[in-house]
């Protein structure tokens, strides 16, 4: 049976690291990183190019070795105990590692016997994969004539072979188009629903939103901002009330009586025309309060009264000065909390 850690907060932790130092020459890469995965969850590093995320999977599943610091990954030690640490995780990188020469069943049924899996376990597990991962009538063909999402989704399938307890996902989704991209989602989230616990290198804000449940911020090889998706945009601040009048007419007056009030300071609203909402800043609750409380004193009535936080991009850009490099396919589902009027 393999250990799980307990990490200081008493939960399960199926990754612990601590102080972990990497240097490339004169570059660190990674400057005394800490970090928590609890089992069973996905984690989003989420840091610009060259903030230190691929070094740390690498480091994490074996393939490359540490200065200082310590990690432990599914209970072993990373430094100590390579070996059986490689026989409980699964790794897919930002480029597809599969054999193209050879056939997709036979990929997958060489990596399961590799893992030393019966012959039987190996073909009925490389049968289950492909058939899970929607590439059972490709089974046959060359990898090489696969599509590149077919060939993530592969890749993915590899990655599963040996059931792993641990899953490290290094920008998984790159160069995919959105479609394909929606289908990996679906099965890094079934794979959670197994039981198996994710650590997940994005770029894609959307991404992050739609997998992990908590996230890790680094930049220069540090971590700079840690915790739950809604906790990030909090701490960043800068809530936005948007105000929608039943009455469409209301909405440039209601705007300026607003901006006279002078409630929210030197920030001014704005008149979001085409969604016939005013849009007013809030930085507190005692500012939230006064806003709904002078609306109401007025009289308007309201079709709806809502608060968004900032997106996940606006949160990235603020924490590390950069926005994601990676191009966005669609805008980050703003975050809504409903007030009651």
């Amino acid at each position: 049976m393999t250990r799980i850690d307990k990490n200081p907060s008493g939960a399960d932790s199926a990754v612990t690291v601590r102080g972990l130092v990497k240097h490339y020459g004169e570059t660190k890469a990674l400057d005394g990183v800490d970090l928590d995965v609890r089992a069973g969850t996905v984690m989003g590093v989420l840091g610009p190019n060259g903030a230190g995320k691929t070094t740390l999977v690498r480091i994490l599943s074996t393939l490359l070795a540490s200065d200082t610091g310590q990690a432990t990954v599914a209970g072993y030690d990373v430094a100590r105990q390579p070996r059986q640490l490689r026989r409980v995780i699964g790794l897919t990188g930002q480029y597809a590692s599969v054999d193209e020469k050879l056939p997709g069943w036979e990929n997958l049924y060489l990596i399961g016997r590799l893992l030393d899996l019966p012959r039987k376990e190996a073909r009925t597990r490389a049968d289950e994969l492909l058939e899970r991962f929607s590439l059972t009538d490709a089974a046959k063909r060359p990898a090489s004539t696969y599509s590149g999402g077919m060939r993530r989704r592969l890749d993915l399938a590899a990655s599963m072979i040996g059931r792993p307890q641990v899953l490290f996902l290094d920008e998984p989704t790159t160069g995919l188009d959105p479609r394909t991209r929606n289908e990996v989602w679906t099965e890094v989230k079934a794979m959670v629903g197994d039981g198996v616990t994710v650590l997940l290198t994005t770029q894609y804000m959307e991404e992050a939103e739609q997998l992990a449940s908590e996230l890790t911020v680094v930049d220069r090889g540090k971590v700079i901002a840690g915790g739950g998706i809604e906790e990030l945009k909090a701490r960043v601040g800068g809530r936005t009330l948007r105000i929608r009048p039943a009455d469409p007419l209301q909405l440039r007056p209601l705007a300026g009586w607003l901006d006279d009030l002078g409630i929210t300071g030197l920030a001014t609203t704005v008149v979001d025309a085409e969604r016939g909402s005013v849009l007013v800043p809030v930085l507190s609750d005692e500012q939230l309060t006064a806003v709904i409380g002078a609306v109401s004193a007025r009289g308007i009535t309201l079709a709806s009264l809502t608060t968004e936080l900032p997106s996940l991009d606006e949160v990235f850009l603020s924490l590390t000065g950069h926005r994601a490099s990676a191009p966005q396919d669609a805008r980050p589902t703003e975050t809504r909390e409903e007030v009651a009027v």
